[in-house]
């Protein structure tokens, strides 16, 4: 295999394929390392990101790294300089390093040589392994000797070891603190060095000394140099030396407004605004109100568009904290300034109407977050004034297509949504203007509005309605060709059209939107639209959308995927039509919607790949089945009442036992099945939801309502017939107070309180169990079925990608052969774990800490059988262990005192930034094997020889009283 072939298998890095070999991927990058020619040897260190990205563990990276450190010793500068290349770009990687001191050792032995590119090459990749090396004298030493060197790339070179050495150790910043102080207050030293030598000072934040002395430097070099390129590079490390100290925030402030009000110079004012929009970000809360007040004052006098722009960005970032309620709150505390009268709202109010679109969109931003956060009381005008600009402005940027205006439309719509939450009251009129200007507004913009009408119809349903009409004339007209925009353009129309008819589309609404799919929309742009009817409930029409899907796919998986999903949306439509007290319809119901359910799940089944394995869908339908057979089980549990009725003799039965419950007959022991049933559904969704781990935040919303329901069914049960008396309301009063994200669970919070209302208030007033329990029951279950299922994003697309890979040491050499081990030893486990991502890390959760739980079982025993205590069979440890670069590690102490074979299981779960413990796994098993220690093989092969000794020995003495004759009588013996 040649050094291509290597390239070729280290860039097929899917996700979840096989893995080739990593030794033989080293051997072949190794051979190239060998090689005599420069571009093969060149061309092999640079795959090494590749290598490390592929086989992230700590074995083979420090092999690789040992590798690249001989070839930075031993060859060119060209080389030297790709090995740093590649240190940088692997500096996740680093930690992994095991040998650390005979790599630093070849690395570091390059510093000796006479070459000052050489020199400064070793001196950028000891800046490189700050984070590994921080505490390290003689790479300190170095760095402070070549500070004095006359080749300036080697002082360059030095000056970013430096830097890196400064924010990773305290001494190495206390010690070069000095000498840098000098080199910048240095007569001879040229300005240029200057500004390279000013920024290390924002790393000297380790104490508060430190920090202090280097803040006086700074305030004295502002003073001295008041040149441009002096006073940006001084003003910008001030900044960042106050952001890692914190406590000098507030006098950071005053300094940067001083400069942003005070200096003339163009590109001052522009780096002191950038330096005030990082601090507003880092901590909004030190802005007072004067801060604030300054601010606006600047922007409200400034003559140039782009300071003003910058200005306004800033207290863009300030309106949506804290900063706004103490600009808004008076220093005194005894009353407060009005919103109108103050100079923000001056400022945001004129900016609404600016010509410069940016400038526009950030007044928006600044007026809509006053007008929510300020008392009801004092922004009624203020509310006028911000429709009024958010409406100018959509009416400006609606019918431009260029990018600057497509993003201005995008910020005022979403800061008007946010307003329209907490001000509802404006929400009509907002919505009658949006309808109105999509007729006028090019395609680009109509896609956007028609997300902010989404959004506004699923925060206040009550609008659907008036939106319908508008909004299927547009349809019929919408799109007239297959570009890009068009098919955008149907999909997010069609979705306002499901959210506006709330789940039940009129056959003219289906005609229409029919009609311009078969026109021009491709197929991509159909399966979008079914999906979004199976996420708003219209499962008729989806249903037909996935019917017309099945053939025009290339693949056998997408013809068995489009043809379960067609069978979900039929078996969810077969539920919809069931009637308020038609029991037997009902159970006709369900039984057609299992039946379509089972075809669902055997194509879902054979649509998944080794790839795309389709978990969380199988067991999500499984439980829907699972769901579906007890709620049918339930009925005809109810009907029981009626075809088998207590018998005559049931209450003497109570009376005798002294248990009520016999009152009812045979039905009370059903129903504590049912019971039993929906707690263990209940307890499986929470296992799915737990399991879900990369789920965006309505599709586990989705599963919580899926068990709360299965708890609810579960809860009526014990309320009505099994315990009246315990059962409790209390806990389920305050699901009418929930702010609801969806019309599906606005639906479906509706019917838990519906159902909670009517089983309190019959409970109060007959005793079990009677028809009127058990029909409350079945009208709580036909409830439940008439709400259409929603399928949550996460159904069908996975946004964010999250694994674990586990390695454990020591390893057997085969899978099948257990490791050995004495009994009278203890077996370090070693468990190291890569984190890996997809394309979009950390977009609905991270990962804060690593759960890792390793148990023992005993398999078989050889030794002799005894009675063993059970705590000495097993082992149970639990350990967290926070990841650092996606890589953790961590050891355990296992204990084999009985001998035989033990399995010995790893599991991982992840905790996340808020605490929750997810089950996403993998688990890993090992088999060890305990055996007996040498000592005490050898003391038991002496005691069995001792004992076989002792055992021959009786054995020789019986014989020898067997073969020896007994004493005859002799006749004189007497005399």
């Amino acid at each position: 295999m040649s050094l291509s072939t290597a390239r070729s298998f280290l860039s097929e890095a899917c996700y979840g394929e096989q893995e080739l070999d990593a030794n033989s991927a080293l051997m072949e990058l190794d051979k190239g390392l060998r090689s005599g020619k420069l571009g093969e040897q060149c061309e092999a260190v640079v795959l090494f990101p590749k290598l490390f990205q592929k086989y992230p563990f700590p074995i083979l990276i420090n092999s690789a790294f040992l590798k690249l450190a001989d070839i930075f010793r031993l060859g060119n500068n060209f080389l030297r300089l790709c090995v740093l290349k590649v240190t940088q770009q692997s500096e996740k990687h680093l930690e992994k390093i095991l040998n650390v001191d005979e790599f630093v050792k070849r690395v570091f032995s390059v510093i000796h040589s006479n070459d000052p590119v050489a020199r400064a090459i070793t001196l950028r990749m000891l800046g490189s392994l700050a984070s590994i090396i921080p505490e390290r004298k003689n790479a300190h030493h170095s760095i402070r000797q070549s500070l004095d060197s006359h080749d300036n790339v080697e002082v360059e070179a030095a000056i970013f070891a430096s830097a890196s050495f400064s924010a990773q150790s305290k001494d190495f910043a206390a010690g070069i603190c000095n000498k840098v102080s000098e080199m910048i207050q240095g007569l001879d030293t040229p300005v240029e060095l200057k500004l390279k030598l000013i920024p290390m000072l924002q790393h000297m934040h380790h104490d508060a000394s430190l920090a202090s002395s280097s803040r006086e430097l700074l305030q004295h070099l502002v003073n001295s140099y008041p040149s441009t390129p002096m006073v940006i590079v001084t003003l910008h490390t001030f900044t960042q030396l106050a952001a890692f100290s914190l406590f000098d925030i507030p006098k950071q402030l005053q300094l940067l407004l001083q400069y942003l009000k005070d200096d003339p110079r163009k590109a001052v004012k522009r780096l002191a605004i950038n330096d005030l929009k990082l601090l507003a970000k880092k901590a909004p809360h030190l802005w007072i109100r004067e801060n604030t007040q300054t601010l606006c004052e600047c922007a409200l006098t400034s003559p140039y568009d782009s300071l003003k722009l910058g200005m306004l960005s800033v207290l863009s970032t300030l309106s949506g904290t804290i900063a706004i309620k103490q600009y808004f709150s008076n220093m005194t505390g005894s009353s407060s300034v009005p919103p109108s009268l103050s100079d923000l709202v001056k400022l945001a109010q004129e900016c609404c109407y600016h010509s410069n679109l940016a400038v526009a969109a950030h007044g928006v931003i600044v007026l809509s977050n006053i007008a929510i956060s300020c008392p009801e009381k004092d922004i009624v005008q203020l509310e006028q004034d911000t429709v009024l600009g958010v409406e100018s402005l959509l009416m400006l940027c609606s019918q431009d297509s260029s990018p600057s205006a497509q993003a201005t439309l995008k910020t005022a719509l979403t800061s008007l949504v946010k307003m329209l939450k907490s001000r509802p009251h404006l929400s009509q009129s907002v919505v009658e203007f949006l309808l109105g200007q999509l007729h006028l507004s090019c395609d680009s913009s109509r896609v956007l509005m028609c997300h902010a009408l989404a959004a506004i119809a699923t925060h206040l349903p009550v609008l659907g309605d008036g939106m319908l009409g508008d909004l299927v004339d547009l349809y019929r007209v919408a799109s007239h060709s297959s570009t890009d925009k068009q098919q955008e353009l149907l999909v997010s129309l069609a979705t306002v059209i499901f959210v506006a008819s709330q789940s039940s589309l009129s056959a003219d609404v289906k005609t229409v939107i029919k009609q311009q799919l078969e026109n021009v929309a491709n197929g991509w742009t159909v399966y979008r639209i079914a999906r979004q009817a199976s996420r708003m409930g219209c499962h008729e029409f989806s249903s037909e959308l996935y019917q017309s899907l099945r053939t025009r796919v290339a693949s056998e998986h997408f013809y068995f995927w489009l043809n379960s999903l067609k069978e979900f949306s039929q078996a969810e439509q077969c539920l919809c039509h069931v009637e308020d007290g038609d029991y037997s319809g009902a159970m006709t119901a369900i039984a057609e919607a299992l039946r379509s359910y089972q075809k669902g799940i055997a194509s879902l089944t054979a649509a998944s790949t080794p790839l795309s394995p389709l978990t969380f869908q199988c067991e999500f339908i499984k439980l829907r089945i699972d769901t579906l057979q007890a709620l049918s089980q339930l009925i005809c549990t109810c009907n029981s009442l009626k075809t088998s009725p207590p018998p005559a003799i049931a209450t003497t039965i109570a009376l005798t036992s002294g248990n009520e419950l016999q009152r009812c007959g045979r039905i009370s022991l059903q129903m504590k099945v049912c019971m039993d049933e929906f707690r263990s559904l209940a307890a499986r969704y929470a296992d799915l939801h737990q399991s879900s781990f990369d789920a965006d935040y309505a599709t586990l919303r989705n599963v919580e309502l899926q068990q709360q329901s299965c708890l609810l069914v579960s809860h009526v049960i014990e309320a009505l017939i099994l315990d009246p008396q315990a059962a409790s309301f209390q806990e389920y009063g305050t699901l009418g107070s929930v702010q609801t994200e969806s019309e599906y669970e606005r639906r479906m919070m509706s019917v838990f309180n519906h159902v909670l209302e009517e089983v309190e208030g019959l409970t109060k007033k007959h005793p079990p169990v009677s028809y009127l329990h058990t029909g409350c029951l079945c009208d709580a279950v036909i409830a439940l079925l008439k709400v259409p299922l929603s399928f949550q994003r996460y159904f069908f697309q996975k946004l964010q990608s999250t694994s674990i890979k586990l390695a454990l040491s020591p390893s057997p050499r085969t899978p099948t052969e257990p490791i050995p081990v004495q009994n009278n030893q203890q077996l370090t486990l070693k468990v190291e774990g890569v984190v890996q991502h997809g394309s979009t890390p950390g977009l609905f959760r991270k990962i804060q800490s690593v759960c890792l739980n390793v148990t023992s079982v005993l398999q078989s025993k050889t030794g002799p059988e005894y009675k063993i205590a059970l705590d000495t069979k097993t082992n149970e440890i639990e350990q967290r262990v926070e990841p650092h670069n996606d890589y953790f590690s961590t050891q355990f102490l296992l204990n084999f005192s009985i001998l035989g074979t033990h399995t010995v299981t790893v599991e991982a779960s992840v905790v996340d930034e808020s605490g929750t413990e997810w089950k996403t796994g993998p688990k890993t098993t090992v088999s060890v094997k305990s055996l007996e220690d040498p000592y005490s093989q050898q003391l038991r092969h002496l005691q069995q020889q001792q004992q076989q000794q002792q055992q021959q020995q009786q054995q020789q003495q019986q014989q020898q009283s067997v073969a020896q004759p007994a004493p005859q009588r002799a006749a004189y013996s007497r005399f």
